[in-house]
Parts: C-alpha cells; structure tokens; sequence
C-alpha cells in the first residue's frame, strides 16, 4: 500500500500526506499547525503517528506552521542545511534532537520508504523535489520550479504518479494585479511553472509508466483549476498522448484536502 493526500496546496499555503502500512509522512507544512491537524484528524491520521515532516523550502507557504507542529507532536523534521538555516524562526521551535538533515541527491529511508531530494530551480537557499518509493512504486512531489529541466525530468521518470506545479496561466498571470517585479518573479526562471509546461511535462512522463498525476501550487491569482485542468488535456491529446482511461489528472484544492489517492 502507498497512498498520497494533498492537505493543502496553492500559493497560499502547502502541505502533503504520505503513508503506507508502516509509515506516515508529511512534505511541508505551509499552514498554520491547526489546520494541518483539523486536515489529518478529517482523513482519519492521528498527527502523533507520524514520522516525521520533509521540507522542499523555507518560504513560508511551505512552513508557515512547521516548528509548532513538530513541536507540539515531538515529530522529526528532514531538511537540508541550508534550508535549514534559512528558516530560524522555525528553526528554533524544532527540538535539537528532532533536526535530521539530509544532502540533496543522497538517498535515505524513513520506515518502509526510501527517499531521494533533487534539486530544482526555484529562489529559495537550496531548494528540492523529492522520489518517494516503496518497494517497486515511485511518485514524485515537484512544485515550485522555476523551469522544467532535463535533469529533473530525468529524475521524473518512471514515476506512477507525480504532485506537479501548474502555479499560472501566462495571460491571466498579465492581466493579474500583481506589481511587474512579482509577476517577472513568477514566470521567471527561479519562479514556477507554468500549466503548459506542466502539461508538456505530464505528455513526456507518459512515456515511462506515469499512470495518476495532481496538479498543485496553483496561483490564486494568476490560475484557475478549470484553466489548469483543461491547458493539461490540451497538452497531451496535442501530444497524442492522453487516454482518460490509462491516466487519472486532477488539480488539488487549496483550502480542502483531495482523495486519498492509492498507488
């Protein structure tokens, strides 16, 4: 068994749940500790049986309720230094003997999973994606990159499923209200991705076994779930690559948890 659950996802906040019989995860924690623990309790987990929080980056709409939330359930939290030393405040709320740092690209386990972060191109300290397997299963959770790369492809590959950026729509992401410097961060290359790029990327994962994809991270102001969803179909029948009745898409909720997916 491995199952994926988006808590929360969007530019307002970010977090992510993974399990299997023997262990429970959490990637992010970019809302306030209570939401995260209403998010779990409604999806049956108990927060104390987790094993532990991984961290992708220190913006705060990825750990917004981090150090009270490891705090509050004695819960291990994985990051790299550099992140790490980013986020103080959240920092200092994290007990010593519950900071477990990690390199990028060096594999690791938590329980029954394996772990693997590469990095991605985003304007944080030293941000990442990360491989998640257990057994022979892969997903693959990439958000907030800033552009879609060979090597991150490349890591990718011969995932079942994959939690995927589409943050903006580039027309909507012009006539948003955003001041110019952040709508230059955004659709620059350490900002995020695009739906169309989301899509192309989705069309090319195909070709290695991917059979469930979520779309994430979306902008509240520059995207629509609709817009997301439908730029994403579009992609893969131009790509002559989408059969509704081999792969599953859909776009996580910002404010509400999605399904419980099983891989």
């Amino acid at each position: 068994m491995l199952n994926f659950c988006s808590l929360y996802s969007g530019s307002s906040g970010n977090s992510l749940f993974i399990e299997t019989p023997n262990t429970k995860l959490l990637i992010d924690a970019g809302v306030s500790s209570k939401k995260i623990e209403t998010a779990l309790l409604d999806i049956d987990i108990n927060p104390s049986s987790l094993d532990g929080i991984l961290i992708t980056h220190e913006h705060i709409d990825h750990v917004q309720g981090l150090g009270t939330f490891s705090k509050k359930f004695d819960l291990p939290v994985f990051v790299n230094q550099e992140t790490l030393d980013a986020m103080p405040k959240q920092r200092d709320k994290i007990a010593s003997n519950n900071i477990k740092t990690f390199k990028i690209s060096d594999k690791f386990l938590i329980g029954d999973l394996a772990i693997k972060p590469f990095s991605i191109p985003h304007d944080a300290a030293n941000p990442c994606g990360f491989n998640i397997w257990k057994d022979d299963k892969k997903i693959s959770i990439a958000t907030d990159i800033g552009h879609m790369t060979n090597d991150i492809l490349k890591q990718l590959e011969e995932s079942l499923f994959i939690m995927l950026e589409a943050n903006y729509d580039p027309e909507v992401l012009r006539c948003s209200s955003y001041p110019f410097t952040l709508k230059s961060r955004i659709a620059g290359p350490t900002g995020h991705l695009s739906n169309e790029i989301a899509g192309k990327t989705i069309s090319y994962l195909l070709q290695s076994g991917l059979k469930t994809a979520m779309l994430g991270h979306l902008s509240k102001e520059s995207n629509f779930p609709e817009l997301a969803y439908q730029t994403v179909i579009d992609e893969l029948i131009t790509n002559h690559s989408f059969d509704k009745n081999s792969m599953q898409l859909s776009v996580a909720g910002r404010d509400n948890h999605s399904n419980l997916i099983k891989i």
